[in-house]
């Protein structure tokens, strides 16, 4: 496989393709993975608390809010990338099981060695197609289960049907949650089509975004929390609007509107998530 680093930044063809390692300047011991020049996750080998990119801290703000403070939960992480939440998730939920999934096992060995997290028993990365997990995972066994797998910039057509969300709904607990980074455009048919596809499933859900995606103005990450339980809306809004970049909760009789209408999503219908516009990553080097 092709290699080379020039200041520090790493370029190496993976599986799925080509991935740089890009110091960030800013912060020391820190990098950003980037795909075919798109964005995948961002590491402080520092601080693991340090989330960068506003919808990780959403997700992380969810996993926060779903537990007790501090009590170890379950998580099957469906796509690895750098790792970010299970490094997140084992130092602000200590004894957590975790189980992460990715297809890329060439990936998977370059973060193990550029980027090594701490030895933990409890943290298994398995090189694997996230459906093909969820189907050999036992009924029940997980607290949460958080999707965030791209191929390229775009969500896989199978991991969008309510067949997927099904394998989902089987693998989480009772009180369980699904949390899912959900990337689409205006008018933002796909994120309508994956609420009303999940709700199917897992009734209980909000959406967590920036107002300009809500509204349908631009690309961006919306992050979709589902279980069958009601979700911690006022503690989710509060934590959204203090964010360094603020965003909003949409949830009861609004997602009920911003789904509305929309059929849910089958495996013979399943398309991949909307394409980002040219240009819409930026990433300095």
């Amino acid at each position: 496989m092709g290699r080379k680093r020039a200041a520090d930044r790493l370029t190496e063809q993976v599986d799925t393709g080509l991935a740089e390692l890009v110091p960030d300047q800013d912060r020391p011991g820190s990098w950003t993975l980037l795909l075919d020049g798109a964005p995948q996750s961002h590491v402080d080998l520092t601080d693991p608390t340090h989330l960068e990119f506003e919808y990780v801290r959403r997700l992380a703000a969810a996993i926060d809010l779903v537990a007790p403070a501090g009590a170890p939960l379950r998580v099957l992480h469906l796509g690895g990338g750098a790792l970010t939440l299970p490094r997140y998730v084992s130092v602000t939920r200590p004894g957590s099981t975790q189980r992460v999934s990715e297809l890329d096992g060439a990936l998977v060995d370059l973060v193990r060695r550029a980027l090594p997290w701490p030895a933990d028993p409890r943290l298994k990365v398995r090189v694997a197609d996230a459906r093909a997990v969820l189907a050999a995972t036992r009924e029940a066994s997980f607290d949460v289960v958080v999707a965030d797998v791209f191929a390229g910039a775009r969500t896989p057509a199978h991991l969008t049907s309510v067949e997927y969300a099904a394998e989902v709904a089987r693998v989480l607990r009772p009180d369980g949650w699904y949390l899912a980074n959900v990337a689409d455009g205006p008018p933002l048919r796909h994120a309508r089509g994956q609420v009303a596809t999940v709700r199917s499933v897992l009734p209980r859900a909000c959406l967590i975004g920036d107002a300009a995606v809500l509204r349908g103005r631009r690309h961006g990450n919306l992050v979709l929390v589902a279980g069958r339980n009601e979700p911690p809306v006022p503690e989710l809004t509060r934590r959204a609007a203090g964010d360094w970049f603020p965003g909003r909760v949409v949830a009861g009789e609004d997602l009920d509107r911003f789904a509305g209408g929309v059929p849910v999503v089958h495996d013979t219908d399943a398309t991949g998530s909307t394409p980002p516009p040219p240009g819409t990553f930026s990433v300095r080097r």
